[in-house]
Order: structure tokens, then sequence, then C-alpha cells
């Protein structure tokens, strides 16, 4: 399951996040979106994991987590139309 996760601190790295959602299961990607011409963080990102049991766990327990000082928000990612 492909997961968007919004409202992340600037200064939080692909490793931290992983490290993070892996609490819950394999975590087969991780992305953090940057600004093409700065390359700072956007605020939001992608984590994928594989099985759906272990995201929707990820999902329940991280929604509203604190984390960088921020509450992060996290919820299935739509398919881009």
């Amino acid at each position: 399951m492909n997961m968007y996760v919004s409202n992340l601190s600037f200064r939080l790295g692909e490793q931290e996040l992983e490290d993070l959602f892996r609490q819950y299961g394999e975590v087969s990607s991780v992305k953090i979106i940057k600004d093409r011409e700065t390359q700072r963080s956007r605020g939001f990102g992608f984590v994928e994991m594989p099985n759906q049991d272990e995201a929707r766990a990820a999902m329940e327990a991280l929604s509203n987590y604190e984390l960088g000082g921020r509450n992060i928000n996290v919820s299935e990612a739509r398919q881009r139309d």
C-alpha cells in the first residue's frame, strides 16, 4: 500500500521516516518530495509498504503522531488522474 504522509518537518530525512514506519513492518520505499530548484523538502512524501495489514496498522498508529515537532498526517495515497 502506498501512503501519503503530510505535515512533515522540513528537516526530516527519508531514513528517519523509514525507521518510523519500519516499526510496523516491511517498508519497500520512502520518498520525501523536494522543491526542484532549492532541493528543500516540501513537507510531504510517500511511504510504500507491501503488506496491507502492516500498512493499515502504521496508518492508524501514526496519524497525528508527533515527529520533529509536528503532528504528521498519514492516509492512503490516491492515484493521479
